[in-house]
């Protein structure tokens, strides 16, 4: 099994975990939410015997005495919730390639939990556009790493 992969939005820190990952779990305690700059953080454990970085290397953030956060220092994507003397590193489950491919199991520190999420299924949804044309323009100047492993990155145009 390769395993699954995953990397920041630009491409310059690109990770691998073999095997299963352990306690895939929404984080919703203030540090996650703001190294995360979202509500919570879905996080699940790789073993390090089983991981590996692929591509470049995280900066680093002790957000703790205990825990430090691995982000790309290029484009800022939160990557990992790292306690180094344990035989794990936890992965951002919105950095994997396939983000759906692992479901969360548990939720941790709900006392952080927003107090409205209950209703977030009630909200209106926005209507798609009649045109594509936004999102072709998008599409079209699109800096964003694919969801694959590339050889090289950033993608040169000649």
């Amino acid at each position: 099994m390769t395993g699954l992969t995953g990397g920041c939005q630009c491409g310059a820190v690109r990770y691998r975990a073999r095997g299963e990952l352990d306690y895939p779990h929404i984080c919703h305690c203030r540090m996650c939410q703001k190294a995360a700059g979202n509500y919570f953080l879905p996080l699940a454990a790789a073993k390090r015997e089983q991981f590996e970085l692929t591509r470049d290397e995280p900066k680093w953030f002790n957000s703790s005495d205990l825990v430090r956060r691995g982000f790309c220092g290029d484009c800022g994507t939160p990557l990992f919730y790292d306690i180094p003397e344990t035989d794990f590193i936890n992965i951002t489950l919105g950095s994997l390639d396939d983000p759906d491919a692992v479901k969360p199991v548990m939720q941790s520190n709900t006392g952080g939990k927003m107090s409205w999420f209950h209703a977030l299924d009630g909200l209106p949804v926005e209507a798609e556009p009649e045109t594509p044309d936004r999102e072709n323009a998008i599409a079209a100047s699109n800096h964003q790493h694919p969801d694959h492993d590339t050889s090289n990155w950033p993608r040169r145009i000649p």
